[in-house]
């Protein structure tokens, strides 16, 4: 009798194959491989001149590599159809014109992708800014612009999310907001790739971690098992799971230690 098979893993919907991007003779981005698939939250983690921000604007057609490849559901970014619909993404918070207003900045955006009218005020909704939707956004506080970007990365409704520090500027109640909504695309299952540099949110907020110092992969698995490998055994065994923010952050700097450019003296 024939055993039954393992349930195969869902294909990866972003991938990097041997992605390397040059600035002079120094490798931003060096030979980066990995996956990111669905249903999961993967918190992508590295020190500050990691690449990790370089990483991104290759996966989203913005800068174009040196060699390999960066993929959106097996095509690179600029062949997109219809990107919007694909993938949202939040790279900058004030990636906005100052003079428009918020719901006329997310109109342009619906318009030049044939998206409807109706979801602009749907997103708007989903991230606590229709009672704002009619100023400018030029005077949106760095919260408020980071709601605002969150809006244009969901107005497609795209089965794939990537979010650049997506928590800076908000308050206990947004931060809060936020990893609850992140959290719910993944369930919903989305692709969703969150860049950090909190260890305590991606320690509560990613089931998934991809690690980089210097442009390199460090470590691709869960963050669970991160932690394992990274931290003393007994130590983990014994420490109740409200203190997983500081094991990750211990784990973290253990494994990019070597990675920091800008180190305490």
């Amino acid at each position: 009798m024939t055993s039954p098979s393992a349930t195969p893993a869902p294909e990866a919907a972003v991938e990097a194959r041997d992605l390397t991007r040059r600035y002079g003779g120094r490798a931003a981005v060096d030979a980066l491989t990995f996956q990111v698939r669905p249903g999961v939250v993967t918190g992508f983690l590295g020190p500050n001149g990691a690449g990790k921000s370089t990483t991104m604007r290759l996966l989203l057609g913005l800068e174009r590599p040196d060699a390999g490849e960066a993929l959106i559901n097996g095509r690179p970014y600029a062949e997109l159809s219809r990107p919007l619909a694909e993938v949202g993404a939040m790279l900058e918070a004030k990636a906005f014109h100052k003079g428009r207003t918020a719901r006329k900045h997310l109109l342009c955006l619906a318009q030049s992708q044939g998206l409807p009218a109706t979801r602009v005020d749907e997103v708007l909704d989903l991230v606590g800014l229709a009672d704002v939707a009619d100023r400018r956004a030029g005077g949106f506080s760095l919260g408020m612009a980071q709601r605002l970007g969150i809006a244009a990365a969901l107005l497609g409704d795209p089965r794939i999310v990537i979010l650049d520090e997506p928590v800076n500027g908000l308050d206990p109640e947004g931060i809060l907001w936020i990893r609850t909504l992140i959290k719910r695309l993944a369930a919903e299952g989305r692709t969703v790739l969150v860049s950090s540099h909190l260890m305590n949110e991606m320690a509560v907020t990613a089931d998934h971690l991809l690690v980089i110092g210097r442009g390199r992969l460090l470590a691709d698995c869960s963050t669970a098992e991160f932690i394992r490998r990274h931290t003393d055994p007994d130590v983990y065994a014994a420490t109740p799971e409200v203190a997983r923010p500081a094991l990750l952050e211990e784990a973290f700097m253990r494994l990019t230690a070597d990675s920091v450019q800008y180190a305490a003296a």
